[in-house]
């Protein structure tokens, strides 16, 4: 009822931090704010100067801080931020936001525009990454009790084989403008990850044919979110280039809990000891392949969780790019040494 609460001419404080509105404060309560409100000013700046640092532990660990986006105008945030580079570009969201099909000319545009705005910063674009729930009608999703247990991410890609080599012809084309890595959501089975890296050899091929340029090092890595995907990653390993653990899918499958359901949100907690065990296994077995892990959930730009991630052996966190500069602020205040001692998991 905000709305009509505040009338015309109210006197209104908007608190973004803890998601507080105040109407006609009373002077002393408007000078609290005005004294927060400076500080929190006080505390940009003071990140701001950290633009042109690397992200390194205290005794010399170098973590890669990258950007999560969604569209292609985000990409200015994350180059404003010093994102080392793009961990999680969203492609849904070109979906999302039209009528239609996007067709395959306007998602080469709009891969190729970031690719060249991050220019030698690498780019990880995931796969349309869609389910039931989201209200794509041209895509004839069918409605679902359990949408996040049903036909999603590349389920989908793998069934509607068409639509998904429109989106693979897309980024290859695009790839010789940048560093692209791309990404499959929703992994859970190896069957699932060859198939899939089976339909980019096949469109590599018939670009090939006829004389369509594409990079020849692309990187293909998927999302660990499922335990199934966690549990077997010493296996998923050995065909993948990296890993990238989304820890919002991961969290709410481990713990068995609706993350957008508000009668049992309480119980999510990616500090679960389930979840942290799971998140350790997978890196372990990642580093054994060499290859390398990002975090690009929620939970990567959660300082409380950062010591965890590092001592863990992390190589890549992907936020928001306003949580950049506060993470970069945190894992150089961290010794990697003294976390991984004090690690008990």
């Amino acid at each position: 009822n905000l709305l009509t609460e505040i009338k015309d001419k109210d006197e209104v404080i908007l608190d973004g931090e803890c998601g507080c509105v105040l109407i006609n404060p009373s002077d002393n309560i408007k000078t609290q704010w005005l004294e927060k409100q400076k500080k929190y000013k006080e505390r940009v700046e003071k990140l701001n100067k950290l633009k042109g640092t690397k992200s390194i532990t205290q005794d010399g660990l170098t973590i890669q801080i990258k950007a999560n986006i969604g569209s292609v105008e985000d990409v200015e945030g994350a180059i404003r931020n010093d994102a080392e580079g793009i961990g999680l570009f969203r492609s849904e969201f070109l979906y999302m936001d039209s009528n239609r099909m996007p067709t395959e000319e306007e998602q080469f545009k709009a891969y190729k525009t970031v690719l060249e705005k991050m220019k030698d910063r690498p780019v990880t674009i995931r796969t349309l990454d869609v389910r039931g729930d989201k209200g794509i009608a041209y895509l004839q999703i069918p409605k679902e009790d359990n949408p996040f247990l049903g036909y999603r991410g590349i389920r989908i890609c793998l069934d509607k084989i068409e639509l998904f080599k429109i989106q693979i012809r897309a980024l290859l084309r695009a790839s010789v403008y940048g560093r692209l890595r791309i990404m499959f959501p929703m992994i859970s089975t190896l069957d699932e990850l060859k198939k899939a890296k089976n339909i980019i050899e096949e469109v590599k091929e018939e670009l090939a044919y006829k004389k369509i340029l594409f990079s020849d090092d692309i990187k293909i890595g998927i999302m660990i979110e499922t335990p199934a995907a966690a549990m077997i990653s010493d296996i998923l390993a050995k065909e993948s280039d990296f890993f990238s653990i989304g820890t919002n899918d991961l969290t709410q499958y481990t713990i068995a809990v609706d993350r957008m359901n508000v009668t049992v949100a309480n119980l999510y907690d990616t500090s679960h000891l389930g979840v942290l065990r799971l998140i350790q296994n997978t890196i372990k077995n990642a580093h054994k392949e060499k290859i390398k892990v990002s975090i690009c959930g929620e939970a990567a730009a959660d300082i409380t969780l950062t010591n965890i991630f590092v001592a863990m052996g992390v190589d890549e966190l992907s936020v928001n790019a306003g949580s950049i500069l506060e993470i970069r602020q945190c894992i150089q205040g961290i010794n990697a040494k003294a976390e991984r001692e004090k690690l008990s998991i």
